[in-house]
């Protein structure tokens, strides 16, 4: 595993890092070391989160060894719920590292890149109830039903207690190691089910001796969730991955809005609760619920409220009733609602949820009592001593819709909001709380300064990579014009005209006919997607097509809905016309903010080109976005003390660029990954503004091209799809395909293939992927590959092995595969502290997809397919023959890699039909030279075929079997760890570690039996220890 020394920290890594990863990890080190915040932008594809991890684990080893092994989990937790356990990381002083995203499935993945990596600090992830509980009957309850059963159920004085719960002391003391290695939501859910201990307090007990934790953004940003951390926050490390929505997140988490039906529902509950307690009493003498306080909470509280709310006068019903935050506490004050008594309204509350509870008259499948919502209201309004924070809100009641029997019926509806325009409230919370740094990462953040601005925080460390891809994976153009030469403008005045509906339309026909695969075609919004499409469906000439029919003609149509709940059936049917090989893909026309713009990875033939039909604006006369730039345009004329030196965003800037980012999310669904191509199209001309490109994400800034013709972009763009697979690096998983050229047996010494198995995650080929990947989502939909790009000059493909031997020089892989060259500061030293022992390490091998070219370190482009001239193809010829012919016997290639059969011994036909029919005829002469090498070079190495042919078998039964349970990414891993074991110098007790923990799982225990025949002898003692303690901890997936 490579060690890079960055600002004095030496980083493992587990692959040959990429310039632009070194930079990444060198600006996190910077930021942990300065005790400052970080703002870094990386694209999907880059490796980001694994480089986040090593990085951010490298710094804490550096303060101090990790809280595994023999660390005691100590607490009180049993004696008081309100007590703070003992953390390792507190007691030593060192700071504790929160690691947060958006889901539970995006950690999930940080997981993987954890396990991936050399670095086992003590680490848990965090969830609810919903996700961890396993008592038959709480499981099946929601929101705060389910709370209150849980804590109902976990008391000493009750007679039927929940069996799980009492037995996480014990666990907890008998296992001690636990979070050693990595685990998720699923394995604490089997270590429950296993063991019998509850997965939800099992989490909470072990996070408060973690030097890690993984949690969703709401365990941060929610002031309650935040509360119930027993974590040392001073000098502490918070981590947003995945954070270009953190400012409306954080925005919307301090926000309500409170309708008339949710209101009128709360009555009804209200009243319920009250004939509850009056029941009680009667029937039983229970006097434990007064029915005074129900009826005061549905009478005199939230009925009067709906009366004031009714009061309010709305002038506009467009412009609605405003206020300035503290309104609020003036409405409230009416119904003697205030700092004093609002706890004790929350705790009638909450009183009634749970009588509704016990009754079983709420639905114990549903989202939770109305009354609930009302509760949490109460909570973030009175949430401070103060009011100070109100002035970051609004007060806004408008109309909403009511149907034609209320309006009949004289009844009006009204909402009022309570808004939050700063976002960085719950931010600046973090900085008075003393946290160390804040680390904000996405692959989508730019433009970076009105991020920054709107969280309210300093980012002195910021950093937009570049990507790893090169310039020919890539075609980025601003279309102006259509193919009438009518101008693309989806502005308000344009969008309606039938004539720029049309010609965009007769685009997407060409696009459609020119991108093979998956076609994105994103607008503003679904008035217009809806406009258009309408449109293209009535519109043709007298004795042609409509515009639709011709789209319908290249590819299938699938359209975004509105409803979240036809959505996935949309996903489904799009995977569904791709796979089908009668047309040339699908084409998925979607919304810009839509899900399809950020909720799924589309990779390789899933998304080979998106357009971008214009500029996704929010609607102006929206109250939110109205009132958001009134509140920004005060803050910029009237600046606070402290702010008065900074240049404050202005309403119109921060509209402009809330748009912007729209598009670089949208953008960035396709090229997901270093070995991914595709197309960017913009049709809006005002994308061809400097102020317009400066705000697209700097990777693609470079590529960008303006073409005022119409049919010049239609050359370019067909001209790049032709060649779009010749100068794409080949997947080094290609070399994996035959999964039996990997010997398992165990008195083997060859070494495993391959090198390119070092390139198979982060950033490298599949990548880390922050969005689910649609092969993820929906196995066996999507097809193995494209077929369409093989056009007739392209058809004899070259599939050429390439040994170049390491040198003192470690770039040879990286000039051959060219990724993004980046200046490294004095502090980045790039010497290797360490080298992996691996053999592998001796030689680079580059696979080449023989489509058509490939490029090299001049960046020359060598003609492989008889494009060049005979003279400039001697001259490029003769450069390969020292690669090719010097130092033969220096070059090892392997056997099982050069066979096209099982057999042991490579015939002279073998070897003929082991070469290329394209390559030149020294090249030809050389491979067959190494073929002939190769058959000696066995000779030595193997015992006859007869002897081996049991254990080959055996091997190759087995490695079935693991390809079938492992990921794709999981088994690269694999065959990375076999690698290590046949190396002369390995940390044998870390590596074994690592594959005990690779085939945790019930479907995979096996497997990890199975394995122990091929450990070395000598290590087999070793590994069998292991496979004990592994069933002593459960510390495996059942």
């Amino acid at each position: 595993m490579p060690t890079y020394r960055l600002r004095g920290i030496d980083v493992d890594f587990p692959f040959e890092a990429y310039d632009c990863q070194l930079v990444y990890m060198e600006k996190v080190i910077e930021a942990l070391q300065r005790k400052c915040n970080a703002l870094l932008e990386s694209p999907t594809g880059t490796g980001k989160t694994l480089c986040l991890l090593c990085a951010t684990l490298a710094w804490r080893k550096s303060l101090g060894s990790f809280s595994t092994g023999s660390t005691k989990i100590k607490s009180d937790f049993f004696g008081s719920q309100s007590g703070v356990g003992f953390s390792q990381s507190e007691a030593s002083n060192l700071p504790t590292i929160v690691y947060t995203s958006r889901t539970h499935s995006q950690l999930r993945q940080v997981v993987q890149e954890l396990r991936r990596s050399n670095y086992r600090p003590k680490m848990v992830v965090l969830g609810s109830r919903e996700q961890l509980c396993i008592h038959e009957e709480v499981s099946l309850l929601r929101g705060k039903a389910q709370t209150n059963a849980c804590r109902s159920l976990c008391r000493k004085d009750r007679k039927r207690r929940c069996t799980h719960f009492p037995r996480v002391a014990d666990y907890m003391k008998n296992n001690s190691h636990i979070g050693d290695e990595p685990i998720d939501i699923e394995d604490l859910v089997n270590i429950g089910r296993k063991y019998g201990p509850c997965p939800y307090y099992v989490s909470r007990e072990l996070h408060k001796a973690v030097d890690i934790l993984f949690a969703p953004y709401n365990y941060l940003i929610d002031h309650d969730y935040r509360k119930s951390l027993s974590l040392e926050w001073h000098n502490s490390i918070l981590i947003f991955d995945e954070a270009h929505n953190l400012e409306s997140i954080c925005a919307d988490a301090a926000s309500f809005d409170l309708s008339s039906g949710l209101l009128t529902a709360c009555i009804s509950e209200a009243k319920n609760c009250a004939d509850l307690a009056v029941g009680r009493q009667e029937e039983s003498n229970d006097k434990s619920r007064n029915p005074d306080n129900f009826a005061i909470l549905r009478g005199k509280s939230i009925g009067t409220l709906i009366k004031r709310i009714a009061e309010i006068p709305i002038e506009s019903k467009e412009l609605g009733f405003t206020k300035n935050g503290h309104y609020i506490y003036e409405l409230l004050a009416d119904l003697n609602i205030t700092h004093e008594t609002a706890s004790t309204l929350i705790d009638i509350i909450d009183d009634a949820i749970l009588l509704l509870e016990e009754n079983k008259k709420h639905d114990a499948k549903g989202t939770g009592s109305r009354l609930e919502s009302i509760g949490n209201i109460l909570k973030s309004i009175f949430r401070d001593k103060g009011n100070s924070h109100a002035d970051s809100y609004r007060v806004h009641v408008q109309e909403a819709e009511v149907n034609a029997s209320d309006i009949f019926k004289g009844k009006s509806s009204r909402t009022l909001g309570w808004w939050c325009f700063n976002p960085g409230i719950a931010m600046q919370t973090f900085t008075e709380m003393g946290v160390g740094s804040i680390l904000v990462t996405s692959g989508t953040l730019s433009p970076l300064d009105s991020f920054a601005q709107e969280l309210k925080l300093d980012f002195p460390v910021q950093l937009e990579n570049p990507h790893v891809i090169s310039s020919n994976q890539i075609w980025a153009g601003v279309v102006s014009l259509g193919p009438s030469g009518r101008p693309f403008n989806s502005s308000f005045r344009n969008r309606d005209s039938p004539e720029y509906k049309q010609e965009l339309g007769n685009a997407i026909v060409n696009f459609s006919r020119i991108v093979p695969d998956g076609l994105l075609v994103f607008f503003p919004s679904y008035y217009l997607l809806d406009q258009c499409i309408s449109c293209w469906k009535n519109t043709g000439n007298t004795n042609s097509s409509t515009i639709w029919e011709r789209i319908c003609k290249f590819k299938k149509p699938v359209i975004e809905p509105r409803q979240s709940s036809l959505f996935p059936q949309a996903i489904e049917d799009y995977m569904t016309k791709l796979k089908d090989t009668s047309n040339s893909g699908a084409v998925f026309f979607a919304v810009c903010r839509g899900k399809v713009s950020e909720g799924l990875d589309f990779a390789d033939h899933a998304g080979r080109a998106v357009v971008i039909t214009g500029m996704p604006f929010a609607t102006r006369t929206d109250p939110k976005v109205r009132l958001k730039r009134e509140y920004l345009d005060l803050q910029a004329q009237s600046p606070r003390e402290g702010c008065k030196m900074l240049k404050l965003l202005t309403g119109d800037e921060w509209y402009n660029q809330q748009a912007s980012r729209a598009v670089n999310q949208s953008v960035g669904r396709v090229i997901r990954h270093r070995h991914d191509y595709g197309a960017i199209i913009f049709c809006d001309e005002r994308f061809a503004q400097s102020s317009r490109q400066s705000q697209i994400s700097v990777w693609i800034q470079p590529h960008i091209k303006c073409y005022t013709k119409f049919g010049d972009a239609v050359f370019t763009l067909t001209r790049f799809f032709r060649d779009g697979g010749t100068h794409v690096p080949a997947m080094p998983e290609q070399a994996l395909a035959d999964h039996k050229s990997i010997d398992l047996s165990p008195s083997s010494t060859a070494s495993a293939p391959d090198e390119g198995i070092k390139e198979s995650s982060s950033g490298k080929s599949a990548d880390i992927k922050a969005d689910r990947p649609l092969e993820k989502s929906y196995p066996g939909k999507l097809p193995a590959s494209s077929t369409s790009m093989d056009l007739p000059h392209f058809k004899d493909k070259l599939s050429s092995l390439l040994v170049v031997k390491s040198s003192n020089s470690s770039n040879h892989l990286r000039d051959i595969l060219p990724a993004n060259l980046s200046c490294f500061t004095p502090c980045m030293d790039l010497k290797r502290l360490k080298r992996s022992s691996d053999p592998m390490t001796k030689e680079k091998r580059l696979l080449i997809n023989g489509k058509g070219k490939m490029q090299y370190p001049n960046h020359d482009i060598i003609g492989l397919t008889g494009d060049l001239s005979l003279e400039k193809q001697e001259s490029k010829q003769k450069q390969l023959v020292p690669c090719s012919m010097k130092k033969r016997k220096a070059l090892l290639i392997e056997h099982n890699e050069l066979q096209h059969d099982k057999s042991s011994t490579v015939n002279a036909s073998d070897a003929q039909r082991s070469v290329p029919r394209d390559l030149p005829p020294t090249d030809a002469r050389a491979a067959a030279v190494d073929a002939k090498f190769l058959k000696h070079k066995n000779n030595d190495l193997h015992v006859s075929a007869e002897q081996c042919g049991a254990k080959e078998s055996k091997g190759s039964a087995f490695l079935i079997q693991v390809k079938e349970k492992l990921s794709p990414a999981e088994y690269i891993q694999f065959v990375g760890y076999m690698k290590e074991m046949k190396s002369t110098v390995i940390k044998i007790d870390n590596l074994l570690q690592r594959i005990v923990g690779l085939f945790s799982g019930p479907e995979r225990l096996p497997l990890l039996e199975r394995f122990k025949d091929y450990v070395p002898a000598r290590y087999r003692s070793l590994y069998e220890q292991y496979l004990k303690t592994k069933e002593m901890t459960g510390n495996q997936r059942n």
